[in-house]
């Protein structure tokens, strides 16, 4: 077999909710006085609620993480889409019964309320940003995954889509299938 497991990455990967964590970011941050551009993308995309608002407010960021949470969770909650191509590539690593987890850098609560849309996939495991010490960029969350899993990451795949993402699963040993455009492979591309 090609790999162990394929670990995946959840916004922006599996969901699109990418574009509804930046309007979340930019809405929370407005109403605590900071200002946001694009240049802050990449400190705001793929990171934890915390990290986005240690950043965005690094002298108390108590209270925009928690209007972060919540904001996200209730637009999470309104409904997200899935990303083309997402469950076809699911069932095809079932059919072939390729383990796979999902890493995410959201909290359990949105990753619970993502999951049934997924068709009833089922991850051997799945890590969510607050069960491990660090998040992504970090490769903790990607050495939990791959530690439950008990494979050996070099003959893991992740599937990711952020510069944030692609560092942690590198930083923990995993080869890597960046998404773009948000178009995930078939089974077939992820395995050339």
């Amino acid at each position: 077999m090609w790999c162990d497991a394929v670990l995946f990455d959840m916004d922006g990967t599996l969901v699109d909710t990418e574009g509804l964590w930046w309007q979340c970011v930019a809405l929370v941050a407005g109403e605590f006085g900071v200002p946001l551009s694009e240049a802050d993308m990449p400190e705001v995309l793929g990171r934890t609620i915390a990290d986005t608002a240690a950043y965005l407010a690094p002298g108390d960021p108590g209270p925009l993480a928690a209007r972060l949470g919540e904001e996200f969770g209730r637009r999470v909650a309104a409904g997200v889409e899935l990303l083309p191509g997402a469950l076809e590539l699911l069932a095809e690593l079932g059919e072939a019964g390729i383990p796979t987890a999902l890493v995410s850098a959201s909290p359990r609560s949105v990753v619970d309320r993502v999951l049934p849309l997924l068709d009833g996939h089922e991850f051997k495991t799945t890590v969510a940003d607050g069960e491990t010490a660090r998040g992504k960029p970090y490769a903790d969350p990607y050495v939990e995954a791959v530690a439950r899993l008990g494979v050996v990451a070099a003959r893991c795949v992740a599937v990711e889509d952020s510069p944030t993402g692609i560092a942690a699963a590198r930083a923990a040993g995993c080869r890597v299938f960046e998404v773009r455009h948000g178009r995930l492979p078939t089974l077939r591309e992820l395995a050339d």
